[in-house]
């Protein structure tokens, strides 16, 4: 494994396979950007934290952090975990039924 070959992946199901973890193809298809997008957040904090990790040391990691990006969504929606800004984004024009509770208590 290499960095060089890594950088040439663009499908989830080219890094998973790459990684060698098992997956279900139909989970991944539903899926797959939230899997993406948990696994790119993951693996900017593996270089932030770990900038002096040696290239296999860093590619255990990446392994790791796919592995647990695609875990995630095992457990949790993709509405529960955020990731998109749509799912963080509440809107201007509607006021939510908490809101109207806690104002009353």
């Amino acid at each position: 494994m290499a960095l060089t070959d890594f950088n040439q992946l663009t499908t989830a199901e080219e890094y998973l396979e790459y990684f060698q973890i098992d997956y279900d193809p139909q989970f991944v298809n539903v899926n797959r950007l939230h899997i993406l997008k948990k696994f790119s957040e993951l693996i900017s904090a593996v270089d932030s934290h770990f900038p002096e990790l040696g290239e296999a040391e860093r590619l255990d990691k990446y392994g790791e952090a796919l592995q647990e990006a695609y875990d995630v969504f095992l457990t949790a929606s993709p509405l529960e975990t955020k990731l998109f800004k749509v799912f963080q984004t509440k809107p201007g024009n509607v006021v939510m039924l908490n809101d109207i509770q806690d104002q009353d208590s």
